[in-house]
């Protein structure tokens, strides 16, 4: 961890339409729900939320976005606001549909943060930072969740592209998450 405590929101809304309406978080790789391979990477976290209508194991909270369906910024506020008034140093925000979101994560976390740093965030085979697999500096998220305009922002790159974000490699992690059938079926995950 980059130097203390961490919350975990998990991003676990969504309409599924690039497979026909199926809830991602729900499908199963290796025997497990994808929310809950994301539960087990977020196991560290003192507190964890998942946003979206997806059934959560006990001591985890559960909240949705307003509006739902509103985006992940959208999902990554409400996550926020159901932490309010007691947050960790760190917030991991995690999206709910990475069948390899345990190795991603260990490998976000045993990343050393610098001091100047506002987050940290893996990196896709482009050099791209994922954003839903990243950990955050809570303060700066909370400063730019509160400056999100009027209408609010609701891309991820928008809301958190001002912030000093520093790229891990994943190293050997893989880091594509399950939006079409093509992405189900390089996971070995049967669609109903």
């Amino acid at each position: 961890m980059p130097d203390g405590t961490f919350d975990a929101v998990v991003v676990a809304g969504g309409r599924g339409s690039r497979l026909g309406g199926l809830r991602k978080p729900e499908l199963s790789v290796g025997g497990r729900r994808l929310v809950d391979v994301a539960l087990a990477a977020a196991a560290e976290a003192r507190r964890c939320v998942v946003v979206g209508d997806v059934p959560v194991p006990a001591g985890v909270l559960r909240t949705r976005e307003d509006p739902p369906y509103g985006g992940p910024v959208a999902a990554v506020a409400a996550g926020m606001a159901l932490l309010a008034g007691d947050h960790a140093p760190w917030t991991l925000l995690l999206a709910g549909d990475l069948p390899d979101a345990e190795a991603a994560v260990a490998r976000l976390l045993a990343a050393g943060a610098d001091p100047d740093d506002d987050g940290l965030c893996l990196l896709d085979p482009g050099g791209r930072l994922q954003w839903l697999l990243g950990v955050y500096r809570t303060s700066a998220l909370l400063a730019r969740l509160s400056d999100r305009g009027d209408p609010p922002l609701t891309a991820m790159h928008r809301l958190l592209s001002p912030l000093r974000l520093r790229g891990v490699d994943p190293s050997g992690a893989r880091v594509d998450d399950v939006d079409t059938p093509e992405d189900a079926a390089r996971w070995g995950i049967a669609l109903p």
